[in-house]
């Protein structure tokens, strides 16, 4: 293994790699939360919605959060172009 001549190049990498993942999970956890916070009066179907089950556990046909679908659907993308990627750069190496 190759000396460092830098230390302080170790502390970059950490904080290059530690700071975009504490920003999405932010990003996620704050999109998230969102749906929490709306009321009754922003869904006026939510007394009629759904299914009322003894203990008061509610069914209700909520839609899919916004947050998710994109996370899933960049996951997908990244996945295909990391795949593309690597394959045009083994081929041309």
């Amino acid at each position: 293994m190759h000396p460092r001549y830098f230390e302080l190049l170790n502390f970059q990498h950490f904080v290059l790699y530690l700071l975009p993942a504490l920003t999405a999970l932010l990003i996620f956890a704050s999109a998230l939360g969102y749906m929490h916070l709306r009321g009754k009066e922003d869904d006026p179907d939510q007394d009629s919605a759904g299914h009322v089950f003894p203990g008061g556990i509610r069914e209700q046909n909520k839609p899919f959060p916004l947050v998710l679908i994109l996370v899933i659907a960049g996951t997908v993308v990244w996945g295909f172009g990391y795949i593309i990627v690597s394959g045009l750069i083994e081929r041309v190496i």
